[in-house]
């Protein structure tokens, strides 16, 4: 009986210490959720479940620009700007061939301007009214152009005949002297030769008849042209001032002001180039033309004109020229003529290339050889002879414009080439307008200081 007792008191005794534990227990659950930061001692962890497979790491994957080359990125980037470059270039030389003969009837307008507007700027000093002065000078210098023109045609078909005969009888010489040259060329040989010529001439004899045809149609282009090439003339002459403003409102305003200051930069690059190329080819042909008058070549005088109209085109032109002037006295006058017309050639135009031309053009056009070059030639598959005579004074006035250009957007020009806010065209314009009750325009060449 005594030990049922002491059994219940031990019971007794740890179902009060187990309540004390729940109380104790219950005391800190309260009080962590008074509490919301967790206590690092009664953080239970998990525990591990072996069985689980851990989660795949995400994998990282770089951005596609960065990983693309700086090289690559490069040439992609300047690549699509050329294709657009290349298209906007394509797309205007497909207007221009379009309105070819327009296009270029305004240039050479344009370069006519160029010699033409000191004359004008002259006469209105003398007080003669802007009007008549415009129309005299535009007048006179066409009706100068077509005397030469027409003096040159009338000496050709004067001499024709007797040239025909000195050719043939040319043409003799250089057989017989073949004949007797070492080269051991046969009579057989010669017959051959003149034979193949025939034949290619009668094969071609319905292509010479549509040239012949063709030729009404290049006519009535000439003189559409030479019209065209007036009437441009005549108000680029009077209103180039007007012209002028109203092409630089088709620029965006932010680059007004430097598309202002390269213009009349670009306007003296081509005026000096006309004047300086006029007088360059005046000087070729008089010499030329005195040094195979002198050796009794036939035709002097318009084979001086021919070398004077041909020395426009740079480089190509007094190669072409001369070698006419050569060939004529070879077949009229013989090898000692043409050797010593040769001659006269290559004096003058080493003359030309290293005195005259440094000298007159000076700094103004600076254009180098291999541009020249190029730029002939490409004028020249575009738009033939046109395309070479204005190849060059293009790219000459786009070498000024960009540079000007790039000086200006980088902040290098002095202060007093600084052009203003407003265009200084505008501000004559007004004050010209307030002076006189109404628009008086002021040419562009004026303000580059022609």
């Amino acid at each position: 009986m005594s030990r049922v007792p002491g059994w219940l008191g031990r019971i007794g005794a740890g179902l009060t210490e187990v309540s004390e534990r729940l109380d104790e227990r219950r005391a800190e659950v309260e009080r962590e959720s008074d509490d919301p930061t967790p206590s690092p001692r009664r953080t239970a962890t998990p525990p591990a479940d072996h069985t689980a497979e851990a989660p795949p790491a995400p994998v990282v994957r770089p951005d596609p620009v960065q990983a693309v080359p700086w090289s690559v990125r490069v040439a992609a980037e300047a690549g699509w700007r050329l294709l657009v470059l290349a298209g906007t270039v394509w797309v205007l030389m497909r207007v221009i061939s379009a309105v070819q003969l327009v296009v270029f009837a305004f240039v050479v307008a344009l370069l006519i301007t160029a010699l033409l507007q000191p004359t004008v700027a002259r006469l209105k000093r003398h007080g003669v009214p802007r009007g008549p002065a415009t129309a005299l000078t535009a007048i006179l210098g066409f009706v100068v152009m077509g005397l030469i023109g027409w003096f040159v045609t009338w000496q050709v078909m004067e001499n024709i005949d007797n040239l025909s005969n000195q050719i043939q009888s040319g043409i003799d010489d250089l057989r017989n002297w073949l004949l007797k040259s070492p080269f051991h060329v046969t009579d057989k040989q010669i017959n051959q030769i003149a034979k193949n010529l025939r034949e290619a001439v009668g094969a071609n004899t319905d292509q010479i008849t549509s040239a012949g045809l063709e030729g009404v149609q290049v006519v009535v282009e000439a003189l559409t042209g030479i019209l065209l090439t007036f009437f441009s003339t005549l108000f680029l002459l009077y209103d180039g001032r007007r012209i002028w403003e109203w092409t630089l409102k088709l620029v965006p305003a932010a680059a007004r002001p430097g598309v202002a200051g390269a213009g009349p930069r670009a306007w003296r690059t081509l005026t000096a180039y006309v004047r300086g190329t006029v007088l360059v080819a005046l000087i070729d042909a008089i010499f030329i033309g005195l040094g195979i008058y002198f050796l009794n070549v036939p035709m002097a005088v318009p084979l001086a004109v021919f070398i004077f109209l041909f020395s426009f085109i740079p480089l190509v032109g007094a190669v072409a020229s001369g070698a006419l002037a050569v060939v004529v006295a070879l077949v009229t006058q013989g090898v000692f003529t043409a050797v010593m017309t040769l001659l006269v050639v290559l004096a003058v135009q080493q003359i030309e290339g290293h005195i005259l031309q440094p000298f007159i053009l000076g700094r103004a056009v600076r254009v180098h050889p291999l541009a020249v070059v190029l730029s002939v030639a490409a004028g020249g598959m575009v738009a033939g002879i046109g395309g070479a005579v204005v190849a060059v004074p293009l790219v000459a006035v786009t070498n000024t414009a960009v540079g000007y250009l790039r000086a200006y957007s980088a902040g290098l020009l002095p202060a007093d080439q600084q052009p203003p806010a407003r265009p200084a065209i505008e501000d004559k314009a007004v004050q010209a307008g307030a002076g006189s009750g109404g628009a008086a325009p002021v040419d562009v060449a004026e303000d580059a200081g022609a």
